[in-house]
């Protein structure tokens, strides 16, 4: 295949084949999306935990990613969320050498949930730009003091430094879906007056120095990547014009070796990433008080459906990379070999590729063998109620035992 960037036409690079990341060799450029496991009930990794990742590393992907693995306390979506203490570390250690014996790569998705913090597990409001009622737990976020945002900076330094620690080869920084990074870059949700308010350079500002943080703390040893809302789906929040700005100036800093661009707001609007349905019984099925009843008053408001098409995130996509030369990573749809040549043929240089994994583990290695293989996903979204019982997806529901941690 060929694309027309410029004169003369130049080859667009086989998804399959090899391809560096930063300091790393990925054997192809397919990235398992982070997509939350739900086993990990003690905070530790599970041997649930480790097959899990196995699985699409055998599979035939380039990199699997490990995610929500919070930098404080403070940052935890649930009560068992992974944290980088002296205590995990034997786990993580344990589920890295696993993914290398499969040949992929392991990357561990690092950030602080910031406003989408579970404020009953960790014992307080949960941290947030400015304070806001949060639709989703029925309460107020707290501001974060500048106190707040140094500690919290350093956090994913000593995050990046641990994962080294841990065997890993990547870390993603979390900019994306409103978490605390994320929910300082929207106008909507940051109301503060201070330099990290404002003008959009103030509201940039902890993203760039978090980015920074983190380079300056592992320099080359490991590929650095970033998570980046594109838009929030929500009026008046981050939107295209602004996260494009944005990712200038992360480019600039050349602290990041690539972006995965993402879209959606846990706090404002959770199905605008995932597109097709919302599973509104399944969700208020699992889910504690006071979302369960949330979710049964007004969830078909907050938990909107969008129509599904393979790649549809190309196109907002196709802006950045039209203004970026740094390695940019397609998320959203990447469900087949055709959708994997067009984004190389439009200039990215990987996919990241996340229900679609859930469904089928071996996916990639099926693609290699018939570059026309269908996903097995039929974009129901049941796996993101699924994954509370232990599970993951409805039509391949392995791990069928819930986890212990190993």
């Amino acid at each position: 295949m060929t694309t027309d960037l410029g004169s003369p036409k130049i080859s667009a690079p086989d998804p399959l084949a090899p391809a560096k990341l930063g300091p790393l060799t990925l054997r192809n450029r397919v990235i398992k999306a982070a997509t939350f496991e739900g086993l990990t009930p003690k905070g530790l990794v599970t041997d649930q935990l480790i097959d899990f990742h196995r699985r699409p590393a055998a599979g035939g992907v380039g990199m699997t990613t490990v995610a929500y693995c919070a930098v404080a306390p403070d940052g935890r979506t649930s009560p068992g969320q992974i944290q980088w203490t002296d205590e995990t570390m034997p786990g993580l250690r344990r589920l890295t050498d696993a993914v290398h014996a499969e040949g992929a790569a392991v990357s561990a998705q690092i950030g602080h949930a910031g406003p989408v913090a579970a404020s009953k597990y960790i014992g307080h409001p949960a941290l947030g730009p400015s304070r806001q009622f949060r639709m989703t737990t029925q309460n107020f976020s707290k501001p974060a003091t500048k106190a707040d945002i140094a500690r919290i900076t350093e956090g994913h330094a000593n995050a990046a430094r641990r994962a080294v620690e841990a065997g890993f080869d990547a870390v993603e920084i979390h900019f994306g879906h409103n978490y605390l990074i994320s929910s300082f870059l929207s106008p909507k949700v940051n109301k503060r007056k201070d330099e990290y308010g404002g003008s959009l350079k103030n509201r940039a500002r902890f993203a760039l120095e978090t980015a920074r943080a983190v380079r300056d703390a592992v320099g080359d040893k490991i590929a650095i990547l970033a998570k980046l809302n594109m838009d929030d789906g929500a009026p008046g929040g981050f939107w295209l014009d602004e996260s494009i700005r944005v990712a200038k100036w992360l480019e600039a800093d050349g602290s990041l070796d690539a972006l995965e661009l993402t879209a959606g707001s846990s706090l404002l609007n959770p199905m605008y990433l995932f597109k097709g349905d919302a599973p509104l019984r399944e969700f208020a099925a699992v889910m504690p008080q006071p979302t369960k009843l949330g979710i049964q008053l007004v969830g078909k408001h907050f938990l909107k459906e969008y129509p599904y098409t393979d790649g549809y995130l190309l196109e907002d996509a196709k802006q950045f990379r039209s203004q970026l030369t740094m390695p940019l990573v397609l998320l959203g749809g990447v469900t087949n070999k055709a959708v994997m040549d067009e984004a190389m043929a439009e200039g990215f240089q990987f996919v990241a590729v996340g229900r679609a994994l859930l469904r089928d583990p071996e996916m990639v290695n099926r693609i290699r063998e018939d570059e026309d293989t269908k996903s097995l996903c039929n974009h129901c979204n049941k796996c993101m109620c699924a994954i509370y019982g232990g599970t993951h997806c409805v039509l391949n529901p392995k791990p069928a035992n819930p986890p212990v941690p190993a």
